[in-house]
């Protein structure tokens, strides 16, 4: 775990230099080593032992999508399927709590605060969506805070935080991509959402064992 980790945030600090010089053959170059290094993490980790393993690599795999489909800029289309692509890596890793079978009360009072954070984003953001994303933004929201709720349960069946912490670090993320796209673009949005982000997925990662 540890040599990933490790390449993921070398990955991470080159981008984030590539991002804020505006140099597109390093984002190009970066992105996708710090997002190859959390599936890496996940892949030996021992996924075909386990159905939660097997899901979280899935949101893994997912992700790694995500990024490179999010590289090109002032494109709409791709930046759509990108979007797609990390609202089915939460549904991958909401499904991989699922499955560690979850007690009812800390999911119900993990949705009940997720909900309230949920409805505090969308206000925050409704006022600069427009046309398909006034629709498309609160079912994302909504299944991140379903999510969330899940990774409540998980910790409470396993004893183990992980799975709250890299949830709520990958929601968080979300965030920032929601900022730079929707409120006020800048290279302040990746000075904390990608090592955030990174940072998280290597947490999912860490979590399939």
């Amino acid at each position: 775990m540890l040599p990933f980790a490790l390449i993921c945030g070398l990955a991470c600090a080159v981008l984030l230099v590539s991002e804020r010089r505006n140099v597109r053959a390093g984002v190009w170059l970066a992105k996708p080593v710090a997002a190859a290094a959390f599936v890496a993490a996940g892949l030996l980790a021992g996924i075909p032992e386990t159905l939660h393993g097997r899901l979280v690599v899935l949101g893994l795999c997912l992700s790694w999508w995500g990024d490179v489909l999010l590289i090109p800029r002032e494109r709409p289309q791709l930046f759509l399927a990108g979007i797609t692509s990390f609202l089915l890596a939460h549904v991958a890793y909401g499904a991989a709590f699922v499955s560690l079978g979850l007690p009812v009360s800390p999911v119900l009072v993990g949705g009940a605060l997720a909900a309230l954070a949920a409805l505090g984003v969308l206000r925050w953001l409704s006022p600069h969506l427009h046309d398909f994303f006034r629709h498309a933004v609160p079912v994302y929201i909504a299944v991140i805070a379903v999510m969330l709720a899940l990774s409540v349960g998980a910790g409470s069946a396993t004893g183990q935080p992980v799975h709250f912490i890299a949830a709520l670090g990958f929601a968080i993320s979300d965030v920032s991509v929601a900022r730079d796209r929707f409120v006020a673009p800048g290279f302040v949005n990746a000075a904390w959402g990608l090592p955030l982000y990174f940072a998280s997925q290597l947490a999912f990662a860490s979590s399939v064992t």
